[in-house]
């Protein structure tokens, strides 16, 4: 390529083919992104060689990402979900070492191999996972919250374990190793503490000055989130946890959801980038003969990271589901694995082929674990009937969040904007109404108000469903926009002997005519049936304008 610009320009013109090829073929455009990226790299055609720029963008992109996520979080969530959190990340951690440990020595690796290679099957990509929960709109649910928690651990873990074999390859001692572990763990400690006394003092009164421009607060939000990733890495842990730490410092201010709507797109079109990158450094080259170690490792990831954190959140008191689904958001290894065992290839603690098996294990069960997130509510429907032994006689915890459901002659199903306001109106009108959501933080905040009961739940759970007082509801309504939950809702309404009407909000006509013939009586176009009233109310103007 003649230029940065034109080798950029010819990546996302590619993306934009091949991703219309996978959205016609119904695929994650993850899988496209990285595709892209394997065929414009070394394992492939080899043009790429704006590197630096491509990495640059990335990291913003994942900035953005982790930012926004920090959004989403309060201190009372914390505080709730911070104990399952720690023991899950840990329990996960220590297992995945151990098996991966005792696996990789049993395919005949030798001791230095076999250590790094159960240490890179414990990393998760949290880009990756936060990435499919924010598309599925799962990243304010129960299990998404608990996954967020386990996935900064594990971010911790990876700075902890670079800087330990860092310090080996400098040829320091082992101390100095865990006394410069000791530091960074002081160094987050610092911060975390210096990013409290800004949100209690500083930041409510600038952000406050800075909302008077929305174009003003939304680049001071990319400022300040780029600022503590690169204090973060600056201070020896990564740019995630800086990243998101900034999101969180600004959780508690009223403009989060502005700030967070304006930062989506730009989130989304940046993270291309890291995908494609992440593509263009596979080189897959000469791994014929790793193939068998690398199916039985990958086999390993995909089922014993999520068995682990099925087993610990049922024994703190989650029921199984969401234990099932908060454990699937750890069956890949991150783009952190490759990097670590690259360190121990450059260090020479490893051989080269090692890196080659982990970068085939990554691939594998990205490509591979893409497709059980997104399509998390069939898998679960198909391996319920035998996770019923990972799940407490008495789901405390989970149980907790719950309260004793009255009956109402409407139940509401999602109490975001959409649904809340049309629960608030109901109410108004007189209608007795029960709001459902599975957002912890949705339901503090109602119970708050006081405008609407609300109890905790899953729509696709069906014990939950049945144990819903819906035989004296006459009106079932699901704003929640997410076709797999509105069938499984339907019809678990239907197997639990509800007669009463059933309306489901869809996306489009052609999807909201499938739920019609799966048993819904009626559709709510949001869209649609806006711009109609607008149209009608625009019509009745031109109407009295006429008559005057």
């Amino acid at each position: 390529m003649e230029s940065t610009y034109q080798e950029v320009t010819l990546l996302l013109f590619a993306t934009a083919l091949l991703g219309l090829v996978g959205v016609k073929l119904r695929q994650p455009l993850i899988i496209i992104y990285i595709i892209v990226g394997i065929i414009a790299g070394p394992s492939s055609l080899d043009w790429v060689s704006a590197h630096e720029p491509l990495q640059l963008l990335s990291e913003i992109g994942v900035t953005i990402l982790l930012f926004v996520v920090g959004l989403k979080l309060d201190l009372n969530l914390v505080r709730q979900l911070g104990p399952v959190a720690l023991a899950t990340g840990l329990g996960q951690l220590l297992f995945t070492i151990v098996g991966g440990f005792v696996i990789s020595l049993a395919l005949g690796m030798n001791v230095p191999r076999s250590l790094y290679i159960a240490i890179a099957l414990t990393f998760s990509s949290t880009i990756i996972i936060v990435k499919l929960l924010s598309d599925k709109r799962e990243i304010d649910s129960l299990h998404g919250r608990i996954a967020m928690g386990f996935l900064i651990v594990q971010d911790i873990a990876v700075v902890l374990a670079m800087m330990v074999i860092g310090s080996q390859g400098a040829g320091a001692s082992e101390s100095s190793a865990w006394i410069q572990a000791g530091e960074v763990m002081i160094k987050v400690a610092g911060i975390g503490l210096a990013v409290f006394l800004l949100m209690r003092f500083v930041l409510p009164g600038m952000v406050r000055i800075m909302a008077a421009s929305q174009e003003l607060l939304l680049v001071f939000a990319v400022a300040w989130g780029a600022t503590l990733a690169a204090t973060g890495e600056w201070l020896g842990f990564s740019k995630e946890v800086g990243a998101f730490l900034a999101g969180f410092s600004l959780a508690s201010l009223p403009y989060r959801e502005s700030i967070s709507a304006r930062l989506t797109s730009l989130r989304d079109f940046l993270l291309l980038f890291f995908f494609v990158h992440l593509g263009t450094q596979l080189d897959l080259g000469n791994l014929g003969s790793e193939l068998p170690s690398a199916a039985v490792l990958a086999a390993f990831v995909l089922i014993g990271n999520p068995l682990i954190v099925l087993v610990i959140m049922g024994y703190m008191g989650y029921r199984r589901r969401t234990g099932f689904m908060a454990g699937l958001t750890v069956a890949q290894i991150s783009e952190f694995s490759i990097i670590f065992v690259a360190m121990g290839v450059t260090l020479g603690h490893v051989d080269p082929a090692a890196l080659g098996l982990v970068t085939l294990v990554g691939l594998v069960t990205i490509a591979t674990s893409t497709y059980m997130i997104l399509y998390s509510q069939r898998l679960y429907a198909w391996c319920e009937p035998v996770l019923g032994v990972f799940e407490r006689r008495d789901p405390f915890r989970e149980r907790a969040l719950e309260s004793e459901a009255q009956p109402a002659d409407v139940i509401v199903f999602g109490l975001g904007r959409y649904g809340r306001q049309m629960a608030e109106q109901l109410c108004e009108h007189g209608a007795s109404v029960l709001g459902v959501d599975f957002d912890p933080e949705v339901l503090s905040r109602e119970r708050r108000a006081g405008h609407v009961p609300v109890v905790f739940g899953d729509a696709s759970n069906e014990d939950f469903i049945a144990n819903l007082p819906i035989s004296g509801a006459r009106l079932v309504i699901s704003t929640l926009r997410d076709s797999a939950t509105d069938r499984s809702l339907v019809e678990h309404l239907r197997a639990s002997g509800y007669t009463g009407r059933i309306a489901i909000t869809a996306h489009s006509a052609g999807e909201g005519r499938d739920m019609v013939r799966r048993g819904a009586d009626h559709v709510l176009l949001p869209f649609t049936n806006a711009a109609e009233h607008a149209a009608q109310q625009a019509l009745d103007w031109l109407g009295e304008g006429r008559q005057a």
